[in-house]
């Protein structure tokens, strides 16, 4: 029997027991690799030695050089591995030919198998080399411009950082060890201070002595890891001495090895103002409702009694004394009706100041004051406004006071979490009048209080998930 009957005759135990060696004596990467891709790299190899052996055709052995270092490179394989794999086709070979060929034809056999594998493994060994070192090269490059990118891009993101935490009103900071380590230009200003003299400066000179006892037992329970409030209102110490209300959002971090307390301040005072003013007008309203329910009254039993007093002066006759003292007491009734009259007057609303004004802004604006509220109760506002709302006359002040007095009793009204919805719309599609809707998620008005819900001071306020009463 010759080499060309006895390859064809082994075909299948070749390419059976060259699978099974790769599985079982190369490396764990082969072992680990699927049986049908092995099937199909050591038949296209045995193929390959085949036409190289039989007919002295190396071209397919380049192609599969070609095809295999691509292929074992992607998958992480050494030189050595795939150099093991191609010397397994001399191992399987060896037991088969001896019982089949003579010495002569063995002999032939096996310099034409050795002068193959010898091309084969050389050629692959330069070839899986040249593009081992060009992926070093295309990775060394890749990473020299990924290096380079992601340089770019965190200049890039401390820019756009900075901007942000430069640009923004409120002041933003950082409190390390009891000292300013860091602070935008915002929270310089409003304490009065340059940068240079905010950096390094301790923190207790920033507050107000009469809020300096709260904020530090709060900055020292948060250094120490114990929960304290995130949020709180403080008095902070101007440079000019002056106390101003302020507002902290803080958290600790940490920052450059050590931790820290990080906050943004928020000046509050045209904040407390409007709230005051809001009180205010409430406060007076209340008394205004107060006046004219007692002048209406002290109004009808006071003119059933100046009624008969002028019938009792008229229809009998009185002289003298009696008749001075009859006329002192018509006298002073009309004095305490007039009195009446100007309680009344102050009691009636206020004429209003209308002029063009644009809804969805006056809204936005409300929301924005109890923006600080709402996220400490942890409240989500949904708005689902109109589009292209024309402007409408109204008077903005009274209609402000109006929304976020509501929007304040909701707040008020939740214990936290919850959901507040804003809806503006058309009553007719061709204009008119316009509507604000203001809703949310609580149990609703009782059906004791429904009775009272257009009494401007109805007062009940649930602390359930949260119903606002009507202003």
């Amino acid at each position: 029997m010759d080499l060309v009957e006895t390859l064809n005759k082994y075909h299948q135990r070749i390419i059976d027991e060259w699978i099974h060696r790769l599985r079982t004596e190369v490396s764990d990467r082969y072992s680990v690799r699927p049986v049908d891709e092995l099937f199909r790299t050591v038949s296209r190899a045995n193929e390959a030695n085949y036409a190289a052996l039989i007919h002295h055709d190396l071209s397919k052995v380049n192609q599969h050089i070609h095809w295999i270092t691509k292929l074992r490179l992607e998958g992480g394989f050494s030189l050595s591995e795939v150099q093991n794999a191609y010397e397994l086709y001399r191992t399987v070979l060896l037991p088969i030919l001896p019982n089949e060929l003579d010495d002569k034809t063995l002999y032939d056999a096996l310099k034409r198998i050795n002068s193959t594998l010898f091309y084969t493994i050389t050629k692959f060994s330069n070839y899986f080399q040249s593009l081992h070192e060009k992926h070093l090269r295309d990775y060394a490059h890749n990473l020299e411009e990924e290096v380079e990118n992601r340089t770019k891009q965190l200049a890039e993101s401390e820019s756009k950082y900075r901007v942000l935490v430069e640009e923004i009103n409120d002041g933003y900071f950082v409190n390390q060890m009891g000292r300013i380590v860091f602070a935008n230009q915002a929270y310089c200003d409003l304490h009065g201070y340059t940068y240079q003299e905010m950096i390094g400066k301790p923190y207790e000179d920033l507050i107000a002595p009469k809020s300096l006892p709260v904020v530090r037992r709060l900055y020292e329970q948060r250094m120490a890891g114990e929960n304290s409030k995130d949020l709180y209102i403080y008095f902070r110490r101007h440079k000019d001495g002056s106390a101003l209300p302020t507002e902290n959002k803080v958290k600790r971090i940490f920052y450059q090895g050590e931790f820290a307390v990080a906050g943004i301040c928020r000046d509050i005072t045209e904040r407390i103002k409007t709230e005051r003013r809001i009180r205010e007008s409430e406060r007076l309203a209340h008394i205004g409702k107060l006046t004219t329910s007692l002048a209406h009254e002290i109004r009808n039993p006071l003119s059933s009694v100046k009624m008969n007093s002028q019938i009792i002066l008229k229809n009998i006759t009185f002289d003298g004394n009696d008749k001075r003292r009859m006329e002192i007491v018509i006298h002073e009734i009309s004095r305490l009706e007039r009195i009446l009259d100007e309680m009344l007057d102050f009691a009636r609303p206020l004429k209003l100041k209308l002029e063009p004004v644009s809804l969805h802004p006056l809204i936005d604006n409300c929301l924005e004051i109890m923006d600080d509220r709402l996220r400490e109760k942890e409240i989500h506002v949904k708005k689902r406004y109109a589009r292209s709302l024309p402007q409408i006359p109204l008077d903005q002040e009274k209609m402000e006071q109006a929304i976020f007095n509501i929007l304040l009793n909701a707040v008020e009204a939740f214990l936290e979490g919850g959901h507040i919805e804003v809806t503006t719309r058309r009553l007719r599609k061709d204009g008119g009048a316009m509507v604000i809707e203001i809703s949310d998620d609580g149990p609703g008005i009782s059906p004791e209080d429904l009775p009272y819900v257009f009494d401007p001071f109805l007062a009940t306020k649930r602390k359930a998930r949260g119903w606002a009463s009507p202003m």
